[in-house]
């Protein structure tokens, strides 16, 4: 099999143009090219593109292309919208046979009006089918402000059926999936732990993203390897026309961005950091009382290339650091998380029709923990790593028909070590420590192949398939998946999506922790993870300006995972997890107003949650416990001259938690008091009071020595709820037993200053 996928790919990559080259229909035309900012030359993702008073049109794809096929000859008006741009339109004239490439440049508006609605974006729209797929402009992002940052997974989490485990997490909980059932894409590079160490704020800088694209369930077999959701961001290209930047100082940490032309294109780099490791150098020091030293850093790069008119080039860099550390007397640890990415992208467009992507990353994810206590030393490294090619083929075969075919091969390495030191005694044994060292290498293959196809004006359907093969596991895995479109009103429209997902790596985490996150292989003890996703959804425009969509879905999975706490060792990686079956089903509602002065969205989800492993609660049926039943969300920002104002709240119903069902007192020899020793009830069948609070930001747009510059104050919990993180039952008393209550933070008010430059 891995044969016939390598001599695919070598097909898919070096054929000649002749091969994907076809002209339209002799009385036809084509009309295909890019859609460009007017300032910086930035391509962009998702504008309309449409031959006014025709049903022909389409979207700038993720490389910012488009292509329209078999247009009759003829003078046309093109219309090119996009959100946060003026209107463009352009006369062309078509001849027979005649193949168009066209550059469309769009000015940047401050003014965001009402007036958008065009009939040919509604055709267009009608062959686009992205179920359960949510694109909130990065203008949005950037504006909402949490603990003085605008960060894409919290902005994420204000969206229905996205949840965390706590105010504290950055994890995504989407639609009864964990974290780690979630593909997070940045420049096509996968990234294993898109968190900072604490879970306040996402690894992501938002200066550096160019779109955000989350599809929560029923995506398509371009994506694979994961059984909940896809987030898949494009960073920027960079600035091709002058050299500009943006630098934030903040109260918890400041960023830089640059970004310029270079040769026949541009770069951009940013990064973040914070300083909290540098106050705490102006405390004195209490070795009775010390604080703990933490800081992180974030950086993101990127050079993009025009080598010729159909062929770029991509250069695209991710890192993050995070260290935490804590010394006093008779102790020192220290606990590191890092990410390490890297790809190199080329696309080309073949004759008139087919555009291709060759990309070929590198991703790495490493986290460590080492200390001293009183001469014990430990250290525990695990890290994945993975190097992956990955090419694609999109066919804009006839105006009705888009075909899109891939392969992608990875080579993953596990690493895991661990070494254990007493001073005074020898290396090996019993009492004197060990060093675990190991190595695993796993290879997985696997090819897609999707199609598009408007049946009829008001009918259109996408089917696709994925094969993929796991070498450790020895495995093949086929994932069928299709999707329908029906406009059933001008207005209204309903789509339904049916899929099989596959997931082949494993996690080891804590829900509440993200210290120790261990990716294992899935090798011949257990078997992959498999989910079905049924989804049925309504879109319609029920007031001008105004879009609402009703998802409603169901979820089963099977040889889903969650970590044996009790595992200290083993030879398989069944030996660290229990197995078992899960089902997840509900419904939201998402009214999102993006354009004008106004603007934001509401959003309530109805959501539950349901697992089953033989070797968890007796077997029994429980509720995990980040399934939290109710979720409501309310999202504006408002813009009035120079001052933009901004809140969010969220209410939802309390995460659970196993509670108490009995106590009883062990006793040693010699020992009065005992040790009270807690037996659980019903695994997570309690709920934790319910969860709200509101956040609120405000901004000012003025100069700053002559540069445009924003001055932003935001309060974290304004009316400073600080609901429970988790809780938990001190024994320690003989006769009694009390409830204790960890709550997570209070009030929060920060201050910041962007400049741009």
């Amino acid at each position: 099999m891995k044969y016939l996928i390598y001599l695919l790919l070598a097909f898919a990559c070096f054929s000649p143009a002749s091969a994907f080259k076809n002209t339209p229909d002799d009385d036809k035309a084509i009309l295909n090219g890019y859609v460009l900012d007017s300032e910086t030359k930035e391509t962009l993702i998702g504008a309309t593109v449409t031959v006014k008073g025709t049903k022909f049109g389409a979207f700038t794809n993720k490389s910012g292309y488009f292509s329209i096929r078999n247009i009759p000859p003829g003078s046309y008006t093109i219309s090119v919208s996009m959100l946060g741009y003026e209107k463009f339109e352009e006369n062309v004239t078509l001849k027979s046979g005649e193949a168009k490439s066209v550059r469309f440049l769009l000015k940047t508006t401050n003014v965001i009006t009402d007036e958008v609605t065009v009939e040919a974006e509604r055709e267009v729209e009608k062959r686009q089918i992205d179920v359960s797929k949510v694109n909130i402009p990065i203008e949005q992002l950037t504006k909402m402000r949490i603990g003085g940052e605008a960060d894409v997974f919290r902005s994420l989490q204000m969206l229905p059926g996205v949840l965390t485990s706590s105010q504290l997490s950055s994890g995504l909980f989407i639609r009864g999936g964990s974290p780690d059932q979630n593909l997070v894409l940045i420049d096509g590079m996968t990234v294993y732990n898109p968190s900072h160490l604490l879970g306040f704020i996402s690894a992501f800088n938002s200066d550096a993203i160019k779109d955000v694209e989350l599809i929560k369930g029923g995506f398509a077999g371009e994506y694979g390897g994961r059984l909940s959701a896809v987030l898949n961001i494009t960073q920027k290209d960079g600035n091709q026309k002058e050299v500009a930047g943006v630098a934030s100082l903040g109260a918890i940490s400041s960023r830089l961005s640059l970004e310029g032309p270079l040769g026949n294109g541009s770069w951009f780099i940013g990064g973040r950091r914070t300083y909290l490791d540098l106050l705490l150098k102006l405390i004195p020091e209490d070795p009775e009382n010390p604080l703990p030293t933490f800081n992180f850093w974030d950086v993101n790069a990127k050079i993009s290339q025009n080598i010729t008119e159909n062929d770029k080039m991509f250069l695209s860099g991710f890192g993050s650091a995070d260290n935490l550390g804590l010394s006093g007397p008779g102790f020192d640890f220290d606990i590191g998380i890092g990410n390490r990415a890297g790809a190199l992208r080329w696309t080309h467009v073949f004759g008139d029709q087919a555009f291709a992507s060759v990309n070929f990353s590198a991703s790495q994810y490493k986290n460590g923990f080492k200390g001293d206590q009183s001469g014990a030393r430990f250290e525990v490294v695990n890290s994945i790593t993975d190097y992956t090619l990955k090419t694609n083929i999109e066919w804009f075969t006839t105006e009705n028909l888009t075909l899109k075919t891939g392969l992608e091969n990875t080579k993953f390495t596990f690493g895991f070590l661990r070494n254990f030191t007493n001073e005074g005694q020898p290396a090996e044994g019993e009492n004197g420590g060990g060093q675990t060292n190991l190595t695993v290498n796993d290879w997985m293959h696997a090819g897609y192949a999707q199609m598009n196809y408007q049946l009829t004006d008001l009918l259109s359907a996408q089917a696709s398939g994925r094969v993929s093969y796991i070498g450790l596991a020895d495995k093949f895995m086929f994932d069928p998946r299709a999707a329908v479109r029906y406009q059933l009103q001008e207005n209204v429209a309903v789509k339904a999506a049916w899929g099989i997902y596959h997931q082949y790596l494993k996690l080891a985490s804590l829900q509440d922790f993200s210290f120790f996150d261990t990716w294992l292989p899935t090798d011949s003890s257990v078997n992959p993870g498999r989910a079905e996703h049924y989804i049925v959804s309504v879109e319609t425009q029920p007031f001008e300006g105004y879009d609402l969509n009703v998802d409603g879905y169901f979820k089963r999975m099977f040889d889903i995972s969650e970590i044996n706490q009790f595992a200290v060792e083993g030879d398989d990686v069944g030996d660290f997890f229990y197995s078992g079956d899960g089902r997840a089903y509900g419904a939201e509602i998402f009214l999102q107003k993006k354009k004008g002065d106004f603007t934001g969205w509401f959003g309530y989800a109805l959501g539950f949650v349901n697992a089953t492993f033989k070797d968890i609660n007796n077997g029994e049926e429980f509720r995990p416990k980040y399934d939290r039943r109710h979720d409501l969300k309310f999202v504006g920002m408002y813009t009035f001259g120079n001052w933009e104002l901004g809140a969010t709240f969220t209410f939802q119903s309390g995460q659970s938690y196993t509670a108490a069902g009995s106590r009883f007192q062990t006793f040693q020899p010699g020992d009065n008091m005992g040790t009270g020793v807690i037996i659980p009830s019903q695994r997570y069948g309690k709920r934790l009071p319910p969860s709200h609070q509101l956040n609120m930001n405000i901004g000012y747009n003025s100069t700053f020595f002559g540069l445009q510059a924003r001055y932003m104050a935001d309060i974290y919990n304004v009316y400073s709820r600080r609901d429970i993180w988790f809780r938990y039952y001190d024994t320690s008393k003989q006769d009694v037993t009390e409830v204790k209550d960890v709550r997570l933070l209070p009030i929060l008010p920060t201050i910041s200053m962007e400049v741009r430059f």
